[in-house]
Parts: structure tokens; C-alpha cells; sequence
């Protein structure tokens, strides 16, 4: 009786014997569990994949994301030809355009000269010639923004990404500076020049200018000048990325100068007025680009403070 008393006062110690004796065959023979075979071996099977798919695919995601940073010499001259390429696609299919109002746009060449300038061709071909290369000039002009678009885009992979949102804003002054230049040499340079060098005819000594020189006079004084009117545009960019300072600009400024004058001669015809009327509004950009660049100067450093 006694017994039986103990057996029903703990009534929870039969049911402990069996769960440390299982226990125990766990602990003896782990092999005999096959949930937790299943469970490490689909552990396994996971982390091998983990690795399978993170090995090849992380490699080739940090590939790419050098490939991004930093592009090889190869791809850059690639990306360079398909540059060129589609710029002088652009220029060529402006030119055809240009070329069915080639004969209005040699009236308007010729109207930046004296009003009695009469022109003459020497050779058969020649008209002909000069109708061609006036379309490829006009198509220049015309193909301007596209041409410089490209450029600035063949420029950004080089750049940061607070410089990458200066192209838009630069692509724009680019066209504008180079419009304006080319309005002032036409306006204003070409018609004193050609005043000046026509004022020399006498009774004996008459002028008898050819088409095609005096459009090669036109075209490349448009030209100049609309290029050395980019100046204040390439300071602000050269100044923003860190290559230029006004420091610089102002230490050199002599060098500059006399840099100024034998750019005017070599593109200039041999006479020292047009020469100084080229020369007097690049030593004047060149100032404006200084202040452009004192001014972005100024702003950086205050942005890195």
C-alpha cells in the first residue's frame, strides 16, 4: 500500500524515465534523427547555393560596377569614333539641307561687304565649288547645338555627378558664345575690314575679287571668332573641375596677350587692322574669362568651407 501511495503521490516520474532515455539514444546515436539529417543537409544545400550564386554573380556585379567607374583606353577611342561619326553624319545631312539654299546664303555672305562688291570666278567649276563648301559652312552652323551635345556627352563619363548636371547649362552657353562671335565678326569686323582694305582702289588699281576668296574671308573670320568666343565658357568649366585657377590666368596674362596677337596673325589676312580687331576683343574675353573664373573660384571655396 505504501507503495502504490508513492506511485500515485508522483505520478510525473514514469514519464521522466522515457525522456531521458531518449535523450540519451539521441546523445549515443545522433545518425538516428532524420529530421535533423534533412535539415543539415538542406542547410548544406543552401549555403552551397548561397555560395554558388553569390561567387560568380557577386564577381561579375563588382566587374560591372569597376566597368562604370572606370572605362578602358580601347572603349574610350570606340566611343570617341561613334563621336566623330555621328557628328559628321550630322553635319553632312545640314549641308544637303543647306545646299537647296545655298544661293540665299551666299547673298547673305555677301551683304556683310560694301554694296557695289562685285564678285567674279575664274575657273568653270569654281561657282560650283564655293556653292559646296557654303552648304558645309552653313551646315556647321546648323548642326551646332547636336555637334556640341555630343562632345559634352563624350566629356561626362569623366566627371562627377554634381558635374555631369553642368553639361545641359554649358552645352546651351557654348551654342549662344559661338553664335555671338560670329554675329560680331559678321556685323561689325567683316564690313570694317573689307571698307579698309577696298579704300586702297585708285584709277589704276582696281579690285576684282574672286567668290571663292572672299567667302574663305567671310567664312573664317565667323569662324574665329565665334570659337574665341567660347573663352569665358571653357574658363568657367576648366575653373569648376579644378585645372584652372585666376591665379593662373593672372600670372599669365603677358603670355596671353602675346599668345592673343600671333593667333590673330595666323588666322587673319596679312594686314594689321584686321589683326587688331581680333586681338582687341580676345584681350578683352580673356579678362571676362578671369572675372568667370575668380567668380567660380570663389564659389567653390565657399561650398567646401
Amino acid at each position: 500500500m505504501a507503495d502504490d501511495k508513492n506511485k500515485y503521490d508522483n505520478p510525473e516520474e514514469p514519464e521522466e524515465q522515457p525522456e531521458n532515455q531518449n535523450s540519451a539514444d539521441s546523445e549515443q546515436n545522433p545518425e538516428q534523427d532524420p529530421y535533423s539529417e534533412a535539415n543539415d543537409s538542406s542547410t548544406d544545400e543552401s549555403a552551397a547555393g548561397t555560395e554558388n550564386e553569390t561567387g560568380p554573380e557577386k564577381k561579375s556585379k563588382e566587374t560591372k560596377n569597376d566597368d562604370d567607374k572606370t572605362m578602358p583606353f580601347l572603349d574610350h577611342l570606340e566611343e570617341l569614333r561613334w563621336m566623330l561619326l555621328r557628328s559628321i553624319t550630322s553635319i553632312v545631312l545640314a549641308a544637303v539641307v543647306c545646299f537647296f539654299f545655298s544661293e540665299e546664303i551666299v547673298t547673305l555672305l555677301k551683304s556683310a561687304g560694301p554694296p557695289d562688291l562685285k564678285l567674279i570666278y575664274l575657273a568653270p567649276a569654281e561657282g560650283f565649288m564655293t556653292y559646296i563648301k557654303v552648304s558645309i559652312f552653313a551646315g556647321l552652323i546648323l548642326a551646332l547645338p547636336y555637334v556640341a551635345w555630343e562632345f559634352w556627352r563624350f566629356v561626362v563619363p569623366g566627371l562627377l555627378d554634381k558635374e555631369r548636371k553642368l553639361v545641359p547649362p554649358i552645352v546651351f552657353f557654348t551654342v549662344l558664345c559661338f553664335l555671338v562671335g560670329a554675329l560680331f565678326a559678321f556685323k561689325i569686323i567683316i564690313g570694317f575690314g573689307l571698307n579698309f582694305l577696298l579704300g586702297f582702289q585708285t584709277d589704276f588699281l582696281e579690285a576684282n575679287i574672286t567668290i571663292s576668296k572672299y567667302l574663305g574671308f567671310v567664312v573664317t573670320l565667323v569662324l574665329v571668332f565665334g570659337i574665341v568666343f567660347e573663352l569665358p565658357v571653357l574658363s568657367y568649366f576648366l575653373t569648376r573641375i579644378g585645372i584652372l585657377n585666376p591665379e593662373f590666368l593672372k600670372k599669365k596674362r603677358a603670355y596671353g596677350i602675346v599668345t592673343i596677337f600671333i593667333i590673330a596673325a595666323m588666322v587673319t589676312p596679312p594686314d594689321i587692322f584686321t589683326q587688331l580687331m581680333l586681338a582687341g576683343p580676345l584681350i578683352l574675353l580673356y579678362e571676362i574669362s578671369i572675372l568667370v573664373s575668380e567668380f567660380v573660384y570663389r564659389r567653390k571655396k565657399r561650398r567646401e568651407e
